[in-house]
């Protein structure tokens, strides 16, 4: 790989859409992660540039992108929309920079890797490593860590999953919609939509993506398409539900898994209890599931009510239910693994510390 940084060395990293969520949250990671403050940059809308943001105890100012100064950025995580994802990453390529994308722009193209490490991080290990990356789309990544090791135990043969998605997926300004409809119900007016078509506290709805001539939203599309893509399996099949719910800010997951081969409840949950990056949140049936005020703020991503599915034959159909946080593993964190496998020069953060931390 061309690297303009020596080994062992912080590179020069930009992150594009620094003052959204997700921007926020690799700001605060790469802090977590020993990256020194010095060595990032702050990039956003010409409307934000002049002010600052703060994340992880640190302070940057926000600039704006000019694009005679790409080669002053050796690593660039794209925390933007899909079209300006389109106009950042040539230009940074160009320049010699790695781009993780975290946005829908090249999730579709083949000739780019759509990667959570855990699952395909092989894709990352090639000589050279790629140098533009796909990071899948939240619901897509916590659903295929939970179901991952049982696939690799058991096949999967068909997926169908409902989710129950947190506000903070559809960005800050929807989080301040979903505090407005809970300060105007303190006062005791009825809740009205302040960011989606419907009012969020107190409901459930659609997701609020573009709907297609079968009926199905993007998000229901993009889980399809993404784990066909990550598990090199175009024959798999798959079949999503989509929601909103007013959660903050962690993703939760029904899934249903058609298996290829039996797999008690037990055995699955033996495996799941043994993988990194998951937790087994109810070892025990019957015990509390994971919720996802539990996953807040938390790397991994936590798995519960692991049970079989009785319409099916014995041993080939199970259950489970998944959450995680959509803006660390969901979002940003894969971002920064990525990252630091086709970056070496990253401090890495150790299994152990990771487990350790106490989030909020």
């Amino acid at each position: 790989m061309d690297r303009r940084t020596p080994a062992n060395s912080n590179p020069r990293i930009g992150v594009f859409g620094a003052t959204g969520l997700v921007g926020r949250e690799l700001l605060s990671i790469l802090i977590e992660r020993s990256v020194e403050a010095d060595t990032i940059r702050a990039f956003a809308s010409e409307r934000s540039a002049g002010t600052s943001v703060a994340a992880g105890g640190a302070h940057w100012p926000v600039e704006r992108f000019v694009a005679s100064e790409a080669d002053s950025i050796d690593l660039a995580f794209l925390a933007t929309g899909s079209e300006l994802s389109l106009e950042l990453a040539p230009c940074l390529l160009a320049a010699g920079a790695t781009v993780i994308d975290c946005s829908s722009a090249f999730r579709g193209d083949p000739e780019v890797p759509l990667v959570i490490p855990e699952i395909n991080g092989h894709l990352l290990a090639s000589d050279p490593a790629p140098r533009l990356v796909a990071s899948p789309n939240c619901s897509t990544t916590i659903a295929l860590m939970a179901v991952e090791p049982i696939r690799r135990a058991a096949g999967i043969r068909r997926m169908t999953v409902c989710t129950y998605q947190a506000v903070s997926g559809a960005g800050a300004a929807a989080l301040e919609g979903l505090d407005r409809e809970l300060r105007d119900h303190a006062d005791g007016e009825l809740p009205k939509p302040a960011h989606f078509s419907s009012p969020c506290l107190f409901n459930v709805f659609s997701h609020e993506s573009a709907v297609d001539e079968r009926g199905e939203n993007q998000e229901e599309l993009k889980i399809r398409a993404e784990s066909r893509r990550i598990w090199n399996d175009a024959d798999v099949a798959i079949a999503a539900t989509c929601v909103r719910v007013p959660t903050r800010r962690a993703h939760a997951e029904a899934i249903n898994l058609t298996l290829e081969r039996p797999l008690s409840a037990a055995e699955a949950r033996e495996i799941l209890a043994s993988v990194d990056g998951l937790v087994l949140f109810d070892r025990e049936p019957g015990t509390r599931a994971p919720e996802p005020r539990d996953a807040e703020g938390r790397d991994e991503v936590l798995v519960g009510r692991v049970r079989a599915d009785c319409s099916q034959p014995e041993g080939l159909g199970l259950w489970l239910f998944a959450v995680g946080d959509q803006l660390r593993k969901g979002a940003a964190l894969n971002a920064i693994q990525i990252a630091e496998r086709c970056l070496e020069s990253i401090p890495l953060l150790s299994v152990e510390s990771a487990r350790d931390r106490v989030h909020r």
